[in-house]
């Protein structure tokens, strides 16, 4: 026992106070936390802040590293950084040539999505469709690829917001542009492609990897579609009619129990079960609400209750029963563009595009804000990586880390 608190002791502070957030939404790509300060502090003060560059893609945190993924002039930069301290561990950074829509000028020329660290490697996919492989202890790139000789597009309209996952030894990516493009699995260690489906060009959204029906599969949204892929090969096995205004799909799906809950711009919130007899696979519409419809931010699930950020009345949080789709309750309207949300066993965590904090109960009983915290004077679209003493925070430019004061 005494030797078990010698070795505990040695474990860097931060170790003990931080659990890996590897990927986008966390390990399971579900929002799930199981670290928070407990209880949430009544105030939290900024240990530090470094400028990291533009975008929207959130900060990880994995072997003892925080990551982040941004862009400074014309090139797209990865970091690792010191937990403690905010100092560099490590930068690299490309030439990554991009010129924003008019539509998105607004968002920027930063990257938007969230990077993957899997068996000590960090995969990047920049917002004009570059793949790079570095490793994340040293920095080092391992393998980089475009998609110019293959594309006449290699980004949708708005840029990449698509985060890559790792599966099984594959890398999984959608690149290419509208109408042209293909959902492809690369080997994570040389980037060479397994296969490749190119049927629908890709949309915003961010994949899962799941077992449904029996079958390991692949389940996004693409530019006009909802879609499930057997991940051993890249086989369409079934796919869902979905197109919503200006081809804006991007709401990363969840799975509850045997149904997948799926959302977008306009087209409310639904369940949807896979039934298939062989090959023939039939999505089944378990129920629907026109109540809570979600555009860029995506859902979380605690037990039986699914919380969301309605686009509706100017942005709402809400709760719906997960199993029927009824309403438990819808939050106070006028609540912003967006609200990026993860969930612990006790708290529901709203990081809104204002840069406000908010802290609720993970509650099916109504709305029960319990803290609020401004920590952006700029505005966030990156989730925040939460830690037992406080929350690191990605703004248009910056990396702050939050502690209890």
């Amino acid at each position: 026992m005494k030797h078990g608190k010698f070795l505990l002791a040695l474990l860097p502070a931060f170790l003990l106070l931080a659990s890996d957030w590897t990927e986008w939404r966390g390990p399971k790509r579900d929002g799930t936390v199981t670290v928070e300060p407990s209880p949430w502090p009544a105030k939290l003060r900024k240990q530090w802040e470094i400028t990291v560059g533009e975008g929207h893609s959130s900060p990880l945190f994995a072997g003892g590293s925080i990551y982040q993924f941004a862009r400074m002039d014309a090139q797209e930069v990865v970091v690792a950084l010191d937990p403690a301290t905010g100092k560099e561990r490590w930068k690299q950074k490309y030439a990554a040539p991009y010129s924003v829509n008019v539509a998105a000028f607004k968002h920027g020329a930063g990257p938007k999505s969230t990077p993957v660290y899997a068996g000590g490697k960090l995969y990047t996919l920049g917002i004009s469709g570059i793949v790079s492989s570095f490793d994340a202890e040293t920095g080092k790139v391992r393998w980089r690829k475009d998609f110019a000789s293959q594309f006449k597009q290699t980004s949708p309209s708005f840029g990449v917001a698509m985060s890559p996952v790792v599966d099984n030894g594959m890398l999984l990516v959608h690149v290419g542009g509208d109408g042209n493009g293909a959902l492809m699995a690369l080997d994570a260690a040389t980037g060479a492609t397994k296969w490749s489906w190119n049927e629908d060009g890709p949309a915003y959204a961010s994949p899962i990897v799941a077992d449904l029906g029996g079958v390991r599969q692949v389940v996004t949204q693409t530019q006009h579609n909802i879609v499930g892929l057997a991940e051993a090969s890249g086989k369409l096995l079934w796919k869902i009619p979905f197109t919503t205004a200006h081809e804006q799909n991007n709401v990363t799906p969840l799975i509850y129990k045997d149904t997948l809950i799926l959302s977008g711009l306009d087209k409310g919130t639904m369940a949807v079960r896979l039934a298939h007899t062989g090959d023939q696979w039939t999505p089944q519409t378990i129920w629907q609400t026109k109540d809570a419809s979600m555009y860029m931010s995506s859902p979380v699930l605690s037990g039986d209750l699914l919380f969301g950020f309605s686009h509706l009345k100017k942005g709402q949080l809400f709760c719906l029963d997960a199993a029927s789709g009824a309403v438990k309750w819808l939050g106070s309207p006028r609540q912003g563009e967006n609200a990026a949300l993860l969930v612990s066993p006790t708290s529901l965590i709203a990081m809104l595009n204002d840069g406000e904090l908010v802290i609720a109960k993970a509650s099916g009983n109504g709305f029960e804000e319990t803290h609020r915290y401004t920590v952006a004077e700029n505005p966030v679209w990156a989730h925040p990586l939460v830690m037992a003493d406080g929350v690191v925070i990605k703004d248009v430019k910056t990396l702050a880390r939050w502690v209890a004061q």
